[in-house]
């Protein structure tokens, strides 16, 4: 690819993508396209031809799990058979929800409720114990919001909340009206159910908040969590889902539990109108299309999708989520084997061992918590390709194709939420895979200090046999080493070398890494994009990471004879490329973590030395920055 070295020194991303971008088409059914969602659409329409070879006999498997998967599949493209059978298996649902008269009878049925993934006032999730990483435990944490944020009902965001919450009220009357609904009932139960959000929205945590794992940590005894409310019986219902009483569990929103009691105290007519439209949106898309597309309406118009994805996409979308490591292990053994599988394990341990050297050389660490730290990293468990093992639930999981859709659903649901209950109290399988190794992405887990690098991203502009070297560590190297990055970012350096939340740092280390990470913050913060602005505190362990896993990608490529400074940073640049809706971009920056792509690839790289001597940036270019505000932390 040609790059014009000059234009590098005005805009790194542009020089680089610039000409892509001009002429690259955002698919209709999609909010943005560029590095990641291109290799998404590839393995989309591999999987999707894959899938209905089997799903038409042309080809045949002997795991049974995947046969299974095949069938959903096979269920869910019945669009014709669902429009003639028309509503009922949800109007079924919905029965049940009309029958409760009081907080009582919701209680009689929760734990049911919860097992088929049914509406409830606080959601329940079993993981790792944040203190006793061995061991699996009972967290708690509040139901989601109409609107994709908590900021978004705040008075700077009015014109935003009117406009979404309009969208999404013309949105559930529709649904309604074609589900039998009188209008003015209809109109009646909608308004309820945004009583009922707004009574929420105040005492959940905002995605800024909820990115500070430090505050997630709040174990109570099941005494003092039930003491939240005399609403409904917390105790009952924990017992009744995983056997027993547990001694303690995980809060993660302290506040939302102290605001329980008055949320739901005289407020069960709204709370009933709250999970009726729940339970609508939650099925509706199960039904004929009509009812499919106007279910997507709201969720399109956030991201500004022109139109909902194709039904055969759905159908593939369905079928690979509820057998997602069924999916992964097919895609991964296919399409990726276990020779690349092997090479990039190497290449995981190789980035590894430079991150211990660098950590060895560092100069602001004391030398206790650079052992630790080193510790940390040996420790560390990796996860590359897709699973030697794929969890024994996906052997219950019966899909039958004379039933219904949403039957199916209810059924896999049910056995999947059995399974996690059952998994409370015993020990964790810390090499278990949660992401499906079909999915472009990667990912560190704080509690169990693993890393984890699918399949599906092991692929070019990330990772090619056809690239250099300097080009495969400006992307996956640069990946890698972020996720390893991830365990000594803002969040991961509270957590020990078995996923402990435990200081392992000295109080002066402590501190000092306090300062660099608000130097981060201050980097990012109020940064204008997509006419808003980049918010710092939310974005700054991914930032962290960011830099770290640049620098570190950095220092190994420049080990190799063939290396060269003006590939790696070219190949950095052209990993992040993406082009969006102005809708999807300003959603990012109020929900997601990550900063802007186009932000991750300049800011990092401007703040190494040795991207201002590969192009020749001086003072007065627009890229140059004064070593003085150059963030460098790993």
């Amino acid at each position: 690819m040609a790059v014009d070295k000059m234009m590098i020194k005005d805009d790194l991303y542009e020089a680089v993508n610039g000409d892509w971008i001009k002429d690259a088409k955002i698919p209709d059914d999609k909010p943005a396209t560029g590095g990641f969602n291109d290799l998404v659409d590839a393995i989309d329409k591999q999987m999707m031809d894959d899938f209905d070879a089997y799903a038409d006999g042309k080809e045949n498997s002997d795991d049974p799990r995947f046969n299974e998967m095949i069938k959903l599949y096979k269920v869910a493209k019945k669009f014709d058979f669902r429009k003639k059978v028309g509503p009922k298996a949800l109007k079924r649902v919905l029965s049940s929800v009309k029958e409760l008269q009081s907080y009582d009878d919701y209680q009689a049925q929760w734990r049911n409720w919860v097992m088929f993934g049914l509406p409830s006032p606080v959601n329940f999730d079993i993981d790792a114990d944040m203190k006793n990483a061995t061991v699996y435990a009972l967290f708690v944490s509040s139901p989601s919001l109409i609107l994709p944020d908590k900021s978004y009902y705040t008075p700077e965001k009015q014109q935003e909340h009117d406009q979404l919450l309009g969208l999404w009220t013309d949105m559930v009357a529709t649904l309604m009206d074609k589900l039998g609904y009188d209008k003015n009932e209809a109109a009646r139960i909608i308004q309820g159910a945004k009583d009922f959000d707004a009574l929420l929205a105040p005492n959940v945590k905002s995605a800024e908040e909820a990115a500070d794992y430090s505050k997630m940590y709040n174990p109570q005894t099941v005494a003092e969590l039930t003491a939240s409310t005399d609403q409904l019986d917390l105790a009952g219902v924990i017992k009744r889902l995983v056997g027993t009483t547990p001694e303690k569990v995980i809060v993660m929103e302290p506040d939302y539990f102290k605001a329980l009691d008055g949320i739901l105290k005289d407020h069960f007519d709204l709370f009933k109108d709250w999970a009726t439209v729940n339970v609508i949106r939650d099925y509706a898309s199960y039904l004929d299309d009509e009812m499919r597309e106007i279910n997507g309406r709201y969720n399109r118009a956030l991201s500004g999708s022109k139109k909902p994805i194709s039904q055969r996409k759905f159908a593939y979308y369905l079928a690979r989520d509820v057998f997602s490591q069924v999916a992964g292990n097919y895609y991964g053994k296919k399409y990726f084997g276990p020779e690349a599988k092997a090479d990039v394990h190497q290449m995981v341990e190789r980035m590894v061992d430079v991150y211990k050297k660098r950590l060895a050389k560092n100069d602001w660490l004391s030398k206790a918590t650079r052992e630790k730290a080193i510790l940390k990293l040996d420790k560390l468990g990796i996860q590359v390709g897709y699973p030697d093992e794929i969890p024994a639930v996906y052997d219950q999981l019966k899909i039958d194709e004379g039933e219904s859709l949403i039957a199916n659903l209810n059924q896999v649901s049910y056995v999947k939420n059995h399974e996690m209950f059952s998994r409370w109290n015993k020990p964790v399988d810390r090499m278990r895979w949660e992401m499906s190794a079909a999915t472009v992405n990667a990912y560190y887990h704080p509690f169990k200090n693993i890393i984890v690098f699918p399949a599906a991203i092991l692929q070019a502009p990330f990772y090619s046999l056809k690239q250099t070297s300097s080009q495969n560590y400006g992307g996956i190297g640069a990946v890698i080493a972020h996720e390893i990055s991830h365990a000594f970012d803002n969040n991961g350096a509270l957590f020990d070398e078995y996923g402990n939340l435990n200081n392992w740092w000295t109080d002066t280390d402590s501190a000092h890494f306090k300062q660099l990470a608000q130097k981060m913050i201050k980097e990012f913060n109020g940064l204008p994009y997509a006419g808003q602005k980049v918010n710092g505190k939310l974005t700054v362990s991914e930032n962290i990471a960011d830099g770290g896993g640049l620098s570190c990608a950095l220092e190994a490529a420049k080990e190799e004879d063939d290396f060269s400074a003006t590939e790696f940073f070219i190949n950095w640049a052209t990993i992040w490329r993406m082009k969006a809706t102005e809708q999807y971009e300003q959603l990012l920056l109020s929900i997601d973590v990550h900063a802007p792509q186009k932000l991750r690839a300049n800011v990092q790289a401007q703040n190494l030395a040795d991207f201002y001597t590969a192009f020749g940036i001086q003072p007065g270019d627009k890229m140059y920055k004064a070593p003085e505000d150059r963030v460098n932390i790993w």
